[in-house]
């Protein structure tokens, strides 16, 4: 199967699927001097407050890159931040501040797929307030009780799992160990990774809430005799259980799916112990337009293209809110959600990513143009679930302690 491992992977999402409020709806225009008001529910406490914190580069950037080219409707973007520290309840409840109190028309979020889902079906769908996640993952999340208001800057893992199951056999091993976290983001991740490994599979779940060891379930996982253990787990988490298996000896060699892309993960617990492996995360090609002109900002900006998936996707969400909320003429957000779609295809004039791609964007909205925004990290070609329908996946390596796109 060598021929399936790519530096940059360009999955067919659809295809791949087969195989397995707000304001009171008008502005007044250049006068209003009240902001788009955007949420960034994120986790920023707890096992993922690393990926969150992350995010939140890309979120801030689109919103400095938006308003120095004049803002929304003229007037500024504003993001309001809420942490749900990885648990569903917090994240209602984060949720409901935002909108019933700080009068958000859009959502950025959340991060995890459980804390999305939760979301999703208790203040999303009912509220009508539109979300764009860029890193949950699910497959759950595909059938939601949305009312169409949630949509993904990131694939799914149908896509993900698949290239994961394709990475494993790449290395050469036909019997695998799977630990994975008991959410909606590792519940799907398995099973898809499952269904589409072509050889055993021991898998073993631990608790989402946390545990002081992981013994018991890594020897469970290794009980068929694998030698490779598939890690789909947060970073808080993993740097528990893989320090375990190395001292006990239980696997010595992994694979890790999108969560565990971390520097500092590897530098928690000895970047030796891990050098050479391999994992997949949701990645772009330097070689689109959209993402080149996004890479030379952000290198610009911070001098180097950043260490962890997810950035460009939270980059990605906020500018197509802003550029749907410009072309729908309003804050509202229903208004909001139905332009969503129509500013990120055919067959309007493409428009890139970066501050100059932005103001261009947003100019020619004014102008009464149709756009077609090509993302930091993929096409924004979302499909009636609010899915991807491509993306890239990316492979990569740890090595030395960094991470190095393959």
């Amino acid at each position: 199967m060598t021929n399936v491992i790519t530096r940059w992977l360009l999955v067919p999402l659809a295809v791949a699927a087969l195989a397995l409020a707000c304001d009171d709806g008008e502005d007044s225009g250049a006068d209003s001097v009240e902001p788009l008001r955007i949420g960034y529910l994120a986790d920023r406490s707890g096992s993922l407050a690393e990926l969150g914190d992350v995010i939140s580069v890309g979120v801030e950037l689109a919103v400095q890159h938006i308003n120095e080219a004049g803002g929304v409707l003229g007037r500024d973007v504003e993001m309001l931040f809420g942490d749900t520290k990885v648990n569903p309840t917090q994240g209602v409840e984060e949720a409901r501040r935002l909108v019933d109190v700080e009068g958000v028309q859009a959502m950025v979020g959340a991060i995890s797929s459980t804390v999305t889902l939760a979301v999703t079906e208790s203040v999303i769908g009912p509220s009508g307030v539109v979300m764009i996640t860029p890193s949950a993952s699910s497959p759950a999340l595909s059938t939601s009780n949305d009312n169409d208001f949630l949509f993904r800057s990131a694939p799914s893992d149908v896509a993900k799992g698949v290239v994961l199951a394709a990475l494993a056999e790449e290395e050469g091993f036909d019997n695998v160990g799977l630990l994975y976290r008991d959410d909606a983001y590792g519940q799907g991740s398995a099973e898809v990774f499952i269904n589409n490994f072509s050889g055993n599979v021991t898998a073993a779940s631990y608790s989402a809430l946390g545990q002081p060891s992981y013994l018991a379930e890594l020897q469970q996982a290794a009980s068929g005799g694998a030698e490779l253990l598939v890690v789909i787990a947060f970073p808080g988490e993993a740097e528990v259980f893989l320090r375990e298996s190395i001292e006990n000896e239980v696997f010595t060699k992994f694979v890790f799916a999108d969560a565990t892309r971390s520097e500092d993960l590897a530098a928690k617990i000895g970047a030796e112990h891990i050098d050479g492996m391999k994992g997949t995360a949701p990645g772009s090609s330097a070689d689109e337009p959209s993402t080149a002109a996004w890479n030379r900002a952000y290198i610009a900006q911070f001098g180097e293209e950043p260490a962890r998936a997810y950035v460009r996707e939270g980059y990605d969400a906020v500018i197509a809110i802003a550029l749907a909320a410009e072309a729908a003429g309003s804050t509202d957000s229903a208004a909001i959600r139905d332009q969503l779609r129509n500013v990120v295809q055919p067959p309007g004039r493409t428009v890139l990513a970066g501050p100059e791609g932005v103001a261009a964007a947003l100019e020619a909205v004014r102008n009464g143009e149709e756009i077609d925004y090509d993302g930091a990290a993929s096409p924004l070609d979302w499909n009636a679930t609010g899915d991807l329908q491509t993306g890239f996946v990316e492979i990569w390596e740890y090595r030395g302690g960094k991470i190095v796109p393959l």
